[in-house]
C-alpha cells in the first residue's frame, strides 16, 4: 500500500483471544496504524474463563471492545466462528478498507481469501508455525516473534561462517533473488521498496526482522557478493536502488 494512501485507510482490528499473545497488543496496534488508521479493535473469547485474563488490562487502556463468545462444546473453538460472522458483517458494510487478522490459526485462510476477493487489503498477525495456508492468503503477514522486544544484540559474524548460522531462519538468498527478478523485469537497478513489493507479492510473512535486520536494506547489505547498492541523494527523501553484481561486472 503507498505512504499517501495510508492516511485513508479505515482498518478493522479483529483478535483471536485464544490463538494470539496479549503482551504484544501495543506493537500489533501501532504495526498496523502504519498501514491506516483503526476504526474497529475487537478481541474475541470466551471471557467467563481465566484463558482471557491477559487481555482484560488492555481493554479500556486501548479501547478495545471484548466480544464474549461461550464455549457451547468441549473441543470445539467458536471463537472462531464468531469472528468469522462478524468480519463478513464488517465487509459488507462497506465501512473499512482493510483488515489484520490476529491468529495462528488456519480456520481464517478461507477468510483473508474471501476479503482479498473483494478487494481489500489483509493484514494477517500470528507466530511463525502459522500453516503457510493463511499466511499466503493474506496480502501481507506479521509474524509476532518480530513484534516482540528486541534481544540482547549479536556481535557481528565473520564473513567466513556459514550464511545459514547467521539466521534464525533459512538463508533468505534465494528469497531475495526470486524478488530480485520479479521487480526487475528488465531494468538493470531496482528501486529498493519495489523489491520490497515484490518480495511481499512472492511471500506475504517476508519481513527483514526475520533475520534480525530491521530494515531490508540492512539484509540485503549482508550480500555484498550478489547485491550493488546506490543511493539517489537528489530526491527527497533520498531512495535507494539495487542491482546485482554479477550484471554489473557484465557492464
Amino acid at each position: 500500500m503507498l505512504a499517501e494512501q495510508s492516511e485513508q485507510q479505515q482498518f478493522a482490528v479483529l483478535i483471536d483471544g485464544d490463538n494470539a499473545q496479549a503482551s504484544l497488543l501495543p506493537q500489533i496496534l501501532a504495526e498496523v496504524s502504519k498501514f491506516g488508521q483503526i476504526t474497529i479493535k475487537r478481541i474475541y473469547g470466551d471471557w467467563t474463563t481465566t484463558n482471557m485474563n491477559s487481555w482484560k488490562e488492555y481493554l479500556q487502556k486501548y479501547a478495545i471492545q471484548p466480544m464474549q463468545q461461550f464455549r457451547y462444546t468441549t473441543g470445539k473453538n467458536a471463537t472462531d466462528s464468531a469472528l468469522i460472522i462478524d468480519a463478513m458483517d464488517i465487509l459488507h458494510s462497506g465501512d473499512v478498507d482493510g483488515f489484520c487478522i490476529v491468529s495462528s490459526d488456519s480456520d481464517y485462510t478461507r477468510l483473508a481469501t474471501r476479503i482479498t476477493e473483494e478487494g481489500l487489503f489483509v493484514i494477517g498477525v500470528g507466530e511463525k508455525k502459522t500453516p503457510e495456508a493463511f499466511t499466503n492468503a493474506c496480502n501481507q503477514f506479521i509474524y509476532a516473534e518480530n513484534l516482540a522486544p528486541p534481544r540482547e544484540p549479536r556481535k557481528r559474524i565473520k564473513k567466513r561462517r556459514k550464511k545459514e548460522e547467521k539466521y534464525d531462519s533459512p538463508d533468505p538468498l534465494p528469497l531475495l533473488l526470486e524478488g530480485f527478478e520479479l521487480a526487475a523485469k528488465e531494468e538493470e537497478w531496482v528501486h529498493l521498496a519495489a523489491l520490497g513489493s515484490a518480495l511481499r507479492k512472492l511471500y506475504p510473512a517476508f519481513d527483514a526482522r526475520t533475520y534480525n535486520h530491521q530494515k531490508l536494506q540492512s539484509l540485503i547489505e549482508d550480500y555484498p557478493d550478489t547485491f550493488a547498492l546506490k543511493r539517489d541523494d537528489s530526491k527527497t527523501p533520498p531512495v535507494s536502488y539495487v542491482a546485482l553484481v554479477a550484471q554489473q561486472k557484465k557492464n
